[in-house]
């Protein structure tokens, strides 16, 4: 180690520049900076001697959406379509989806006050969106007439109860008798 004399220092100390410091192997350091590229390069062509980039997933295929034009959404459309969010839409475009799925959702109720509160949930939202400035798709949809959708859906339900009926009659009936039941408690008779 030396002890050089550099302005700016105690006489006597020794120069520890990174270059010339053994103790912490600093030199080592600098120079394995300045090689870093040369290996990176030889681990790559080690992994590839071994075959570690062999049968990746999408080797040999084109790079999706590459040659399109940038779109600053990109990562939030991808994620929309890889999570299947929904839910999301424009509240015009909201409203035609539900009307479109409103009676199967009605059809899921046993109770008329449920129908009738869901049927009001969607009126509602209709004429919020038809009162509230929006950018977008105009709204189209209409609200719904709560007295006629809950006929249409009594008479969905009776078709559905009679095609049961018809099907349940239309079944054979068991030929075989119904094992007795045995009692849990039975008394001994040793």
């Amino acid at each position: 180690m030396g002890t050089s004399e550099t302005p700016g220092r105690a006489p006597g100390t020794p120069d520890r520049s990174p270059e010339q410091d053994d103790r912490t192997g600093r030199g080592a350091a600098a120079q394995r900076i300045q090689r870093q590229h040369e290996w990176v390069d030889l681990q790559i062509k080690q992994a590839m001697e071994r075959g570690d980039f062999d049968n990746l997933p999408g080797a040999g295929k084109p790079i999706k959406n590459l040659g399109t034009q940038h779109d600053p959404d990109w990562w939030i459309k991808q994620l929309i379509e890889r999570e299947k969010i929904s839910g999301i839409l424009p509240p015009a475009l909201q409203l035609r989806k539900d009307d479109a799925e409103l009676d199967a959702r009605l059809d899921r109720h046993t109770a008329e006050s449920e129908v009738r509160r869901i049927l009001e949930e969607f009126n509602a939202r209709v004429m919020k969106a038809r009162y509230t400035p929006v950018d977008g798709p105009p709204l189209v949809t209409m609200p719904r007439d709560v007295d006629a959708e809950v006929d249409a859906w009594r008479e969905r339900r009776m078709a559905r109860r009679r095609a049961a009926e018809a099907a349940r009659a239309a079944a054979p009936a068991p030929s075989v008798k119904p094992e007795r039941r045995r009692r849990w408690f039975r008394r001994r008779t040793d």
